[in-house]
């Protein structure tokens, strides 16, 4: 587990923000609850589990002290107090896999947070996105990097970098897009008769990338696609 620099891959910017709440019996923590957590049980030091905000994986574990969890309000970055340095850290700070921050909550006994974050990069200072390994990825694992990939479009969509190919699409308006939909769909369908297994899934990897543009550009969510799926499969059988 790294103490120093390490940094996943939201590529969004934060859209929520800790809100006030009860933290003397658990829940969301505000700048303004700090006083009232337990450092005194840890010699003034709080455990930090951070979970990515988007697909919930556990990324890695910190310690807070009191000037720490200010700063990480104040910054809106993920800020560290360093054990073996004895000295904040801001996550990223040299590497500029930051760790963006979505919201705080404390546990019952008010002597833990769990911070959900947005990474920028690589978590783990070896280069995997967690500090628990990224070798065994579940299936599950797997489908939720589609909420990251969300957040990656809607950065794109946000900055309009000059070199972002998803930025251009947005820019070209919805028609632009909904073509290049059809135009996927069509490869897709050719490379099921004629092409290759690598075949088939890279050109369906390019329809569900567009699809997602599609949505963002629609101000809809993958989320409410899932919904419908389950929605339909609940029905009871005519």
């Amino acid at each position: 587990m790294s103490q120093g620099e390490t940094g996943a891959a939201k590529g969004g910017t934060a859209t929520g923000s800790a809100v006030a709440g009860d933290a003397s019996a658990g829940g969301a923590v505000h700048a303004s609850d700090i006083d009232s957590l337990d450092f005194a049980k840890s010699n003034g030091l709080l455990p930090a589990v951070i979970q990515h905000a988007g697909t919930g994986a556990v990324l890695m574990l910190g310690y807070m002290n009191r000037e720490a969890l200010r700063e990480t309000f104040a910054r809106r970055h993920v800020v560290f107090f360093s054990r073996s340095r004895q000295q904040l850290w801001e996550k990223g700070e040299t590497s500029g896999h930051f760790l963006e921050l979505e919201a705080i909550r404390t546990d019952c006994d008010r002597d833990t947070l769990l911070v959900t974050a947005w990474p920028h990069g690589p978590v783990c200072h070896v280069g995997t996105t967690t500090c628990f390994g990224s070798e065994q990825i579940t299936t599950a694992e797997r489908l939720t990097f589609l909420a990251t990939l969300e957040t990656v479009i809607a950065k794109r969509a946000a900055d309009a970098p000059e070199e972002s190919y998803t930025a251009r699409l947005f820019s070209q308006g919805l028609r632009r897009i909904a073509q290049k939909i059809g135009e996927e769909g069509v490869e897709v369908a050719l490379a099921a008769v004629v092409e290759s297994d690598d075949k088939v899934i890279s050109e369906s990897a390019d329809l569900l990338f567009h699809l997602l543009v599609m949505l963002k550009h629609r101000g809809l969510s993958l989320e409410r696609v899932v919904a419908e799926l389950q929605a339909r499969h609940a029905k009871p059988k005519a």
